[in-house]
């Protein structure tokens, strides 16, 4: 009958190899997996970037429409190509669908022509539009309030008054 001792040296080792061998399966698996990988090649192409034209509308000025594309390079499968696109039927068609802008907040109103002003900053051209780098646009100031007589804005304040008690 083997010793105690024996016993454990003998379970020690097996514990050991164990180890051993499950190190070189981690080991082995990583580099097979490293392995494994299909190497890309990078197939160097004379194609051209696209250049692509405006959009134009299917029907009016604004909507739906398309755009061409083309690029050049003679071992390119495709030279030209059509994409749909889109003009926004807004204030903004008048910089151009494919033009993006960072507008400031609305300035003060002048009274003389009874409108607001705010500047944008381009942001991005899409499509290698050619796009303005700053734009300014305007807009009416809405209603504008006319000084009201003095009985008038007494009465009105009254009011006011009484409405804040009844909602405390």
């Amino acid at each position: 009958m083997p010793s105690q001792q024996y016993l454990q040296q003998r379970r020690k080792f097996a514990a050991a190899f164990l180890a051993f061998i499950f190190i070189l399966a981690a080991v082995d698996t990583a580099e097979a997996g490293k392995k494994e990988k299909p190497e890309k090649k990078v197939k160097k192409s004379d194609c051209g970037e696209w250049q692509w034209s405006v959009c134009v509308p299917t029907s009016g000025d604004c909507g739906l429409g398309t755009r061409e594309g083309t690029r050049t390079g003679a071992e390119c499968k495709q030279t030209m190509k059509t994409q749909r696109c889109k003009i926004p039927c807004n204030w903004k068609k008048q910089f151009g669908a494919e033009c993006k802008y960072q507008f400031q907040a609305w300035g003060e109103c002048d009274l003389n022509t009874a409108l607001k002003t705010r500047t944008g900053s381009l942001k991005r051209a899409l499509h290698n539009a050619d796009c303005q780098k700053t734009v300014t646009i305007s807009k009416p100031c809405g209603k504008l309030t006319k000084p009201k007589p003095q009985a008038e804005s007494k009465k009105k304040k009254k009011e006011g008054k009484k409405q804040e008690k009844m909602l405390d």
